[in-house]
This record gives structure tokens, C-alpha cells and sequence, in this order.
């Protein structure tokens, strides 16, 4: 079964992002990985916060800062591919290896993803997995709260706002993992949800 591993952006800086990479592509055939936004969405954030442009505008940037970091995954992984849509996904799947999602074909102009901050790579991550089917998601974070239900993390500031619609309409099973969680990722990925 297919499940969903979002990577949060903010290992971007940190040492375990090469273990994760890893980890990631091994596994390949059997999870998507969605790119956190990273330093990338960081600048839009700025820019925004400089220029004061509409969240609309902000969130398509984002998304395709989603897909910066994304394709640097892949330059730096050779296990890992990029992939804009669900026909890409399988194809890649079915060659044994680990797609990486690039958001923005199917998000920009998508009636049920909000385009303002409330929703961020956490939330997509969720959406998509609940578009593709899959039996579980794991969001990989820099740390792990102690309380991972989804209306927590979001009023704690872990997830964004829009995280518990998302997380309910996908309906099953969540984990947190941290980063120097690489080499139990495996464990993870064997046991039954």
C-alpha cells in the first residue's frame, strides 16, 4: 500500500536531511514524498511581508517554492523523481522508485484548497493524500510534539490552520516523525496501520 511522507523544509539546514534522503528513495515504490517549502517559502513570506501582494499570489509562489525545494531533493538524491500529477506518481511507483510531488498542476485554481497562508505544504500533504488513496501520511519535522491530534498542533503552531480539515478528510492514519528519525523510518514503513 501507498503511503504519504511529507519532508518538512526545515531540514533543509540540518544534517539528517541527507539520511532522510536516504531513507526516502530506498523505500521507493511504496510512499510519495511532499517538499516542505523551506527556505524558499521563506521568501515569499519576506517578499510579501515587503510588497504587500495578495495571499493569492503568495500561495501559488509557495507552491512552486514547494517545488524548489523539491527539485533540489532530487538533485541531490538520484533515487528520488519529480512528479506533477497522479499519472506521473504511478509511473514513477511502478518503476520501483520514490516520486516527489511538484504541487502547483494540480493546486493553482483547485476550488478546495484555500490560497492564503492557513494552508501550507502540511495541509497539501494531507490533501493529496486523501486524492491518492493512501493508507497513511507522516509529516517529518525538525521536533515532535508531545500531542500529535491534529487541533493541538495546529493551535500549538506546529501545522497550519487549515491542517485539521484536511487531516479529517483524509481520514487515516497520521504520524509525526523528527529528524533524526531516518533510521526508524524503515519500522515505520513495515507495520501495519
Amino acid at each position: 500500500m501507498l503511503r504519504v511522507v511529507k519532508l518538512g523544509g526545515n531540514l533543509h539546514e540540518a544534517p539528517e536531511l541527507a539520511d532522510w534522503l536516504q531513507v526516502l528513495a530506498r523505500a521507493g515504490g511504496r510512499i510519495v514524498v511532499v517538499p516542505g517549502g523551506g527556505p524558499f517559502a521563506d521568501a515569499v513570506r519576506a517578499a510579501q511581508a515587503r510588497w504587500g501582494f495578495t495571499d493569492a499570489a503568495a500561495h501559488h509562489m509557495a507552491l512552486l517554492a514547494m517545488e524548489q525545494y523539491g527539485l533540489m531533493l532530487c538533485a541531490l538524491e538520484p533515487g528520488l523523481i519529480p512528479a506533477s500529477d497522479p499519472e506521473d506518481i504511478a509511473r514513477v511507483l511502478v518503476r520501483g522508485r520514490t516520486p516527489v510531488w511538484l504541487p502547483s498542476s494540480l493546486c493553482v485554481g483547485a476550488a478546495d484548497i484555500p490560497e492564503s497562508w492557513s494552508v501550507t505544504s502540511d495541509s497539501l500533504a494531507a490533501w493529496l493524500a486523501a486524492r491518492l488513496g493512501a493508507e497513511a501520511l507522516a509529516l517529518v519535522k525538525h521536533t515532535v510534539p508531545v500531542d500529535i491530534d491534529p487541533r493541538a498542533l495546529a493551535l500549538a503552531g506546529w501545522v497550519d490552520t487549515a491542517f485539521p480539515h484536511f487531516a479529517k478528510a483524509f481520514g487515516k492514519p497520521i504520524h509525526l516523525l523528527g529528524r533524526q528519525e531516518a533510521p526508524v523510518f524503515g519500522e515505520w514503513l513495515a507495520h501495519p496501520v
